[in-house]
């Protein structure tokens, strides 16, 4: 599905055929599938108001205005019969049901980064939230919204949670001031704190790998840390220096070169698909001889929000690797062996990364950088491919289909989709 402005398209993942035109109220400001793919939702915070969408029945919709409250945030349940509307200021969180027409209010929900987390099965919902002046979290039972538990949490300013795969494990951690993660128990109990350091801009990303045997936590001094499963404790952590000297780490560096090709030899002049593929610049990675010096960026130390430490981090779905970008590195993403707990490759691009996500069914990463292509690393090697359209198409983001089989390249004003063909085993 997409949406250019009033209008929501919604096409056939496999042929790109328009199978439905909605029209909404106003201009989408976001988009959402149901789990089931059968209901979409489109918000539009402007006017306050969320417009839902039956793929199997056209003519039915589902309007839901939340009048002077205004509208900040909306998301769907894990059934795909609740939506989960935020209102202005964070003065509540509104749930709203689909099939009974009911409604049910969460108050003092709290505004942060990460405020609202499902397990995976969808059976429970935790909720970040604020009153007199300290943080509590709120589980609750997803099937009747009712309160399961609620607690305080030893934290100065929250700022996400996010429960680990098994639904076991809730870790909450605190703001970039201050290095705290929490990790609790399905009925609130406190399992373990952990803080690395004090005194330093602290934590800025995690990540649970899929086993939820292990969590990566990156900081802002350029480090991952991993902590497991069992007592909670770090086991090892990951640095990312500017110079790469073990002989046994393999480093892909991006070059371009741009193909000798003499016009004058051609009886015709070339078509404009023609010479943009001829006298375009072409792209492939070379295997650099360690050691080898990486672009590293001084953060300005006197802004807000400097561009340092570990901004991206993300498990492969078979747990086997870890790939992870510091942001003082922006133009190289770096691969870890969880097994053997060691750095295994690092790609080093011509651009700095905006973007990079794992194919859900096996070990392949796919990155982009802002520009016309995109890039693929599996454990086999590393490939460049060209986006083959006319004008300029910038990749900004990137999302894989559930099968594997394709993606989605989003730039900021159109989007492709790339089909990858399977090998025949």
């Amino acid at each position: 599905a997409s949406c250019v402005q009033y209008r929501l398209v919604v096409r056939d993942a496999n042929t790109l055929q328009i199978l439905q035109l909605y029209t909404c109220l106003d201009q989408i400001q976001y988009i959402e599938w149901s789990s089931d793919s059968l209901f979409i939702l489109c918000a539009m915070y402007k006017r306050g108001i969320v417009q839902v969408w039956s793929l199997e029945q056209p003519d039915w919709h589902c309007k839901i205005d939340e009048g002077s409250a205004g509208l900040v945030a909306s998301c769907w349940s894990p059934d795909g019969r609740h939506i989960l509307n935020t209102t202005e200021f964070h003065l509540r969180i509104t749930v709203w049901s689909l099939c009974t027409k009911s409604v049910s209010y969460i108050k003092y929900p709290k505004a942060c980064q990460q405020g609202i987390a499902f397990t995976r099965d969808g059976r429970y919902m935790a909720v970040a939230e604020r009153r007199d002046c300290k943080d509590f979290i709120s589980i609750f039972v997803c099937s009747d919204w009712q309160l399961l538990r609620h607690f305080g949490t030893e934290t100065q300013d929250l700022f996400g949670i996010e429960w680990a795969p098994n639904g076991c494990v809730l870790a909450a951690w605190d703001t970039c001031l201050e290095y705290k993660i929490l990790l609790y128990s399905l009925d609130g109990r406190l399992l373990s704190t952990y803080q690395a350091y004090e005194w330093s801009l602290g934590i800025k990303s995690i990540a649970w790998s899929p086993s939820s045997q292990f969590l990566a936590i990156g900081s802002y001094d350029e480090k991952v840390r991993i902590l497991n499963h069992v007592t909670w404790k770090k086991i090892t952590e990951f640095e990312h220096p500017a110079t790469i000297a073990n002989k046994r780490t393999i480093v892909y560096k991006e070059v371009e070169k741009s193909p000798s090709v003499e016009t004058e030899r051609l009886s015709f002049p070339p078509t404009r698909a023609l010479a943009s593929s001829l006298f375009s610049t072409q792209s492939k990675y070379d295997i650099s001889q360690v050691p080898v010096s990486l672009q590293y960026v001084r953060p300005v130390a006197d802004r807000a929000n400097p561009k340092m430490g570990i901004g991206m981090l993300a498990f492969s779905p078979d747990n086997c690797f870890l790939a992870t970008k510091n942001d003082n590195i922006p133009n190289a993403v770096w691969i870890w062996d969880v097994q053997k707990l060691k750095l295994f490759v690092v790609l080093e691009q011509l651009c700095a990364i905006q973007s990079f996500q794992w194919d859900p069914r096996q070990p392949r990463l796919a990155v982009c950088t802002g520009n016309s292509r995109v890039y693929l690393w599996s454990p086999a090697g590393c490939v460049s491919v060209q986006v083959p359209v006319e004008g300029d198409f910038q990749i900004v983001s990137l999302s894989w289909h559930s099968s594997g089989d394709s993606m989605a390249l989003l730039s900021k004003d159109n989007f492709c989709v790339c089909y990858l063909e399977r090998e025949e085993v």
